[in-house]
């Protein structure tokens, strides 16, 4: 498969915070205990400040201790929220000081984080990677490769020296190279391929499993099957279809649709036609319901309208989709819907390109200097008699 090409940017420092796209109501569970799952051969937990021990089934692992794993060993443990952590052979994981994040000292690993959790930070040396409701692998190598690969869901990849950032999104690897010090642009990968590894196979199923399915499906063409056969009535399909037979179909698959299929709708058709991505997410914010306005805190709704959090969804979907449309989707929402001005600005998306901060050189203030005074003419004053 291809992947569209992204360019190097200079952006500003703001824009590189990590976020958690998530409504605000959203209070999360903290990672400071978790409980072990399974444990198969040699694993250990080594708590702070003390020994390392065997670990054991259900025991709980604090804040702060690190687990480690040995030749051909593994171990799951699952956090209060339901986060799943399951780690390869010869890995070293620490469960983070801040909340809700972990740290992969080396190794690899697998995170499932449900939606709306509260999402989650991994720290890979280097690099740190921020999750909502995704399942990811990664890989710290000895040499201090860092690979990681989206399953499902997004992520926001952060090279914490230099500030570069990019949109990680399923089906895609990034690497960081520390003999060039940078992350290289995401490559596509097969998800059923990594489906393969012994961090799937040898475990329960995943709970999102049915999310992965879907991923799978829109990489053998087959994710847009309703929108496949509403514009197949029009005597078109997907790629081929004008801009009005597209919209029509893409119009009576949301019509009775759940806000969260819409999302994932919005999101497959984005993929399959990022020419249309504007005029996409106009027509699903605008087809289902009238668009009015909402308080500051997006809580309140001023009448009968599409909730904030929907409104949200679809814009996150749609760039998450094809990140180099973010501008264009953005203002093509504020033009359709300009009372839900407040709530489509709150939506702060991961850079969509391979960016980089531009370094912030101070100049001194430039030092004022009287000017020349002639001989000939004396220096003028204000006061005068």
């Amino acid at each position: 498969m291809n992947i569209r090409p992204r360019s190097i940017l200079l952006i500003a420092p703001v824009a590189l915070a990590l976020v958690s796209w998530l409504p605000n109501e959203v209070i999360a569970l903290d990672f400071s205990q978790g409980r072990v799952t399974q444990v198969v051969q040699d694993v250990k937990v080594v708590p702070s400040g003390a020994a390392a021990r065997a670990a054991t089934v259900n025991e709980t692992v604090h804040q702060g201790s690190a687990v480690q794993t040995g030749t051909q060993s593994r171990s799951e443990l699952t956090f209060q929220d339901q986060t799943i952590t399951r780690l390869g052979e010869n890995t070293i994981f620490t469960v983070g000081q801040g909340a809700r994040t972990v740290e992969l000292g080396s190794g690899q690993f697998l995170l499932y984080v449900p939606k709306k959790a509260g999402g989650a930070k991994v720290k890979m040396g280097s690099v740190t990677a921020a999750i909502t409701g995704t399942t990811v692998f990664g890989h710290v190598y000895q040499s201090g490769v860092v690979e990681f690969t989206v399953l499902e869901g997004s992520a926001c990849i952060h090279l914490d020296k230099w500030g570069q950032a990019m949109y990680v999104a399923a089906g895609q690897r990034v690497t960081y190279d520390p003999m060039l010090q940078r992350l290289d642009n995401p490559v596509d990968v097969d998800i059923q391929e990594q489906m393969s590894s012994p961090l799937v196979t040898d475990f329960r199923r995943l709970p999102s499993y049915p999310l992965i399915e879907e991923e799978i499906a829109i990489q053998r063409g087959r994710g847009n099957d309703a929108l496949a056969r509403a514009v197949a009535a029009s005597g078109a399909t997907i790629q081929t279809a004008s801009a009005e037979q597209f919209l029509a179909a893409f119009n009576s698959v949301i019509v009775s649709a759940d806000p969260r299929t819409v999302c994932t709708i919005v999101g497959r058709a984005v993929r399959a036609r990022p020419d249309l991505a504007d005029r996409i997410v106009v027509a699903a914010i605008t087809s289902a319901r009238p668009v009015r306005g909402y308080s500051k805190d997006f809580k309140q709704p001023i009448g009968k309208e599409i909730p904030c959090e929907w409104v949200q969804c679809i814009l996150q979907a749609a760039i998450a989709a094809d990140p180099s449309s973010e501008h264009l989707i953005i203002d093509a929402a504020l033009a359709a819907a300009p009372m839900l001005r407040d709530c489509i600005l709150a939506v702060t998306p991961c850079p969509g390109e391979n960016a980089f901060i531009t370094p912030q050189i101070i100049a001194p203030p430039p030092i004022e200097r009287p000017s020349p005074v002639s001989p000939e003419q004396p220096p003028t004053t204000g006061n005068r008699g």
